[in-house]
Parts: C-alpha cells; sequence; structure tokens
C-alpha cells in the first residue's frame, strides 16, 4: 500500500525554522516528481514547492523563495521542506503529494496533478 507520511512539523516563534520531511513507502518515487502543499485555516490548499524526479527542476511560489527549500533523497524515499524565518502568516497543515504524470508549467501549482497525499503535519507559528 502506498502510503506517505510527513513529519516535523510544531509550534515555533516567529523567524525560526523547521524541517519537514514526507518519507513514502509502498513503491519507489524515484520517479515522480514530488511537491508540497499549505492548507491554512478557512483557505483552499495552496502549491508551495515542487522538485522533480532527478532534483534538477524545481518550482516555488514568489512569497517563499529564499525561505523554504525543497531537496530529496532518492536513495530515502523521502523528500524534504526546510523552512527558514517563519512567520505567523506560513501557519498551515503541511502536506506532501506525489504525481503519476511529469510535471510542467502550471500543472505543478494544480493540486488535481497529485495523485497520493499525505496525511499532513501541522506547522504553527507564533508572532
Amino acid at each position: 500500500q502506498v502510503q506517505l507520511t510527513e513529519s516535523g512539523g510544531g509550534l515555533v516563534q516567529a523567524g525560526g525554522s523547521l524541517r519537514l520531511s514526507c518519507a513514502a513507502s509502498g513503491r519507489s518515487f524515484s520517479s515522480d516528481d514530488m511537491g508540497w502543499f499549505r492548507q491554512a485555516p478557512g483557505k483552499e490548499r495552496e502549491f508551495v514547492a515542487g522538485i522533480s524526479a532527478s532534483g534538477m527542476c524545481i518550482k516555488s511560489v514568489d512569497s517563499v523563495k529564499g525561505r523554504f527549500t525543497i531537496s530529496r533523497d532518492n536513495a530515502k524515499n523521502t523528500v524534504y521542506l526546510q523552512i527558514n524565518r517563519l512567520n505567523p502568516e506560513n501557519t498551515a497543515v503541511y502536506y506532501c503529494a506525489v504525481s503519476p504524470k511529469k510535471l510542467y508549467r502550471s500543472r505543478w501549482y494544480t493540486s488535481g496533478a497529485y495523485n497520493y497525499w499525505g496525511q499532513g503535519t501541522q506547522v504553527t507559528v507564533s508572532s
């Protein structure tokens, strides 16, 4: 059974950092593009960052560039999201996801392009 398990979330003060992990099991995802999304209270789920299977192509939204870094370790079947200089607006549940097809252009940002999702990990930033 395919499963994605996020970890690393928690309560942190503004300005702090967290490293989120997403461990995949059930099969290898080394050939799949993967992404991180987040959903804040009362808001829709939104794309945060994505990484191609090889790790050579990285996408992220402008609001996190320079602070969020996505990476992956295919040997461990794990994708990471390093989050620095957190602020209260970053409070959300963060989800990792896998796409069954190679992503391009706007497909990266579309939740419907991903077919496997984790349960999410809560990130709460206090001011």
